[in-house]
């Protein structure tokens, strides 16, 4: 396929904006990248795809979701409100996810595999609990992404909160699936739910479940629970607790990271561990902001996720420019180049490490040929200088039109080609009240 006529934004190290280029796509790679007079006499008999002048860039890469989430949207959670995280995580989180059946999991999955393709996002990084269908989970999701078209990166979340069977259990799944057999667009890693619903010896199990090279993907210090509980057990931190278990390393992801200390900060950066930021769910949660830019400046590798809100990642962007600057009351915090190095370039750098096969996140010669299409008129220049802020104050989801992920066209001037969004929603508001009916049943034994 050559796609022409288009305006390129490679995302390379020296980003590039190449007016009138085209892209010569075979298999899931980028071949080839010239100018559309040059490829298209070239290839003259080439499938072609006209881009019609629209900005053409890698998809955006979500490092940190929760599928499962997706029936929250519109729930009733029993009054009063939660006071703060730990009773959210036990009104609500830990309630629905203990609903889910293997129906209810597939159309969790399918609503933000819809949400995904239409905006944009051709990467995804899941962290899956469902305590009562534990056994085969991954495999639901897989087949969905992998249906879909999508990419994405799946594990299922470890805990002791539902006793020693179920904690088995869910090592048993991650252990399962890391062993299957994959396509190129599934890789999986280990999922850990937090250090305050772990015990030592289950934190133990785990690390001597998988091999070394294996990765972990868990949150962290999301609230100050966090730390207090691990220095009731163990007497240190968080950071210092999962370092001395060998949780740590260059494929484990932490999330939110928002009560971490310098000396947590210094161990994620001196063990090459990731660290995700979801500035969107730190303020729909009240649990404050995570010290971004200091752990930037510290040297840890800092990504974007989403936490389960909308596959809508420039969204994401906006929120974590706006919160830092009215947290600290500075407008000059978190600048959109910290923005780009987050969500553009350390994203690419985690799932390269998961998708090591070829160049992800750049539009350049061998890299996995996925991208979209944006369409958007900027009324004043665009450069590779400013185009932070142009993504930040311009651009919106409703502005992608195509998208493509390892070379398969999944949605086409808006047209959704492997999802069928309307049928999809019906099914899952047909199955949303069954899943509120297990969770008020499960709520009522909490309160």
């Amino acid at each position: 396929m050559l796609i022409t006529n288009a305006t390129l934004i490679t995302w390379e190290a020296e980003n590039r904006i190449l007016s009138d280029h085209a892209l010569l796509i075979e298999n899931d790679r980028i071949r080839e990248i010239g100018t559309t007079q040059a490829l298209t006499a070239q290839y003259p008999h080439e499938e072609r795809l006209d881009a019609r002048g629209q900005y053409v860039m890698p998809g955006s890469i979500c490092a940190h979701t929760h599928f499962y989430g997706a029936y929250a949207r519109g729930m009733s959670i029993p009054a009063p409100a939660p006071k703060d995280f730990p009773e959210i995580l036990q009104k609500l989180w830990w309630p629905l996810d203990r609903s889910l059946d293997a129906e209810s999991i597939r159309y969790s999955v399918l609503p933000c595999l819809v949400d995904a393709v239409k905006h944009g996002t051709t990467t995804l990084f899941d962290h899956h609990a469902s305590p009562n269908a534990i056994h085969g989970s991954l495999d639901i999701i897989a087949e969905e992404v992998e249906k879909a078209g999508l990419r994405a990166v799946l594990c299922y979340e470890v805990t002791d909160r539902d006793g020693e069977a179920k904690m088995k259990a869910g090592i048993e799944e991650n252990v399962r699936f890391l062993k299957r057999t994959k396509s190129p667009l599934l890789a999986g890693t280990f999922g850990l739910h937090a250090s305050l619903t772990l015990s030592d010896s289950s934190l133990a199990l785990c690390r001597q479940a998988v091999p070394e090279e294996i990765g972990f993907h868990i949150h962290t210090a999301e609230h100050e629970a966090d730390e207090y509980d691990s220095l009731n057990k163990s007497g240190t931190r968080v950071i210092d607790r999962l370092h001395k278990h060998g949780i740590l390393g260059p494929k484990t992801i932490t999330a939110h990271g928002v009560h971490l200390d310098a000396r947590e900060i210094q161990l994620l950066a001196e063990t090459g561990t990731w660290l995700t930021h979801q500035p969107r769910s730190n303020m729909n949660n009240g649990v404050g902001v995570a010290p971004i830019e200091s752990m930037m400046r510290a040297g840890v590798r800092v990504c974007l996720g989403n936490d389960g809100f909308s596959n809508a990642m420039w969204e994401e962007w906006k929120a974590a420019y706006l919160l830092h600057k009215a947290h600290h009351r500075d407008p000059r915090r978190m600048g959109g180049y910290d923005l780009q190095q987050m969500a553009i370039y350390n994203n690419a750098a985690l799932a390269g490490a998961f998708f090591p096969a070829a160049t992800i996140g750049q539009l350049i010669p061998g890299a996995f040929a996925d991208m979209i299409f944006v369409d958007y008129h900027p009324n004043t220049p665009l450069t590779p200088g400013n185009l932070p802020w142009h993504i930040i104050f311009g651009f919106q989801q409703s502005m992608v039109t195509t998208t493509i992920v390892a070379g398969k066209i999944l949605m086409k001037d808006r047209e959704l080609l492997t999802l069928d969004e309307k049928e999809i929603a019906a099914k899952a508001r047909a199955i949303a009240p069954k899943v509120w009916e297990r969770y008020q049943k499960e709520v009522a034994k909490v309160m």
